[in-house]
């Protein structure tokens, strides 16, 4: 399994969100010296956000997102603002590896496939942003349906992989609740990489053993509950 720290960038600078509120925001400072630090300690690449995009204000960072995977030359997933095919493409051919798409993939699932057509599947990661059983979307304000069921339609569409989120943890260091994750990978076969409370060795051990690709460590990994190499021990144990 793959560990990918989180490097959310907001107004230009690295912050860490609690239940992705906008006002409760710690910030870090200078994102491409985060990133170089995660690399630097071992990361297997970057979980990059622009919530200014998710915000509503996608522009404001791109030149930043580019210099950060133009100098780290490193694995990058990026998401956050992404409201059409033409987002999508813009950051593909800017250097990110691959996209996630959340809000956009549940109102027009179509998108899936098209961006898995023309980039590739293994450059479309599909979000899956759940509280309780339920995917929410639009900053994570309304209900939009089962999560596995958008799980099941996204991998038919030619999703590469999957993201969960857990937003009932996200943020909260309290750690992970293991059953929906457990769930999902046993709904789908492409691989997924989960979010949200991970806070723990014992999370990350827990998500490997059951088949998780990659964790996002965000909240946690900053404030030092849990340290990178610890982390990174746990997630490549031999089974």
């Amino acid at each position: 399994m793959e560990i990918y720290p989180a490097v959310d960038i907001l107004e230009g600078r690295c912050v860490q969100l609690v239940q992705g509120r906008q006002d409760a925001a710690t910030v870090y400072g200078d994102p491409l010296a985060w990133a170089c630090r995660w690399l630097d300690l071992g990361a297997d690449g970057l979980h990059v956000i622009n919530l200014d995009g998710a915000f509503g204000r996608a522009k404001r960072n791109a030149d930043l997102i580019r210099r950060l995977a133009g100098e780290t030359e490193t694995f990058i997933e990026l998401g956050g603002g992404i409201r059409s095919v033409e987002d999508a493409a813009g950051w593909l051919d800017a250097g990110v590896d691959r996209v996630i798409v959340s809000t956009l993939a549940v109102r027009e699932p179509e998108v899936v496939r098209r961006l898995a057509d023309e980039f590739g599947s293994e450059r479309v990661v599909v979000g899956i942003d759940a509280r309780g059983a339920e995917v929410v979307i639009e900053g994570w304000e309304r209900p939009a349906g089962d999560y596995l069921s958008w799980a099941e339609r996204f991998e038919s569409l030619g999703a590469g992989s999957l993201l969960y989120t857990n937003v009932d943890v996200e943020g909260l260091q309290q750690g992970i609740d293991i059953a929906p994750i457990e769930a999902l990978l046993a709904r789908v076969s492409v691989p997924v990489v989960v979010s949200g409370g991970i806070s723990s060795a014992r999370d990350v051990r827990a998500l490997r053993e059951a088949g998780a690709a990659a964790a996002v460590l965000g909240s946690a990994l900053y404030s030092g509950r849990i340290g990178l190499s610890e982390a990174m021990e746990a997630a490549h144990a031999k089974s």
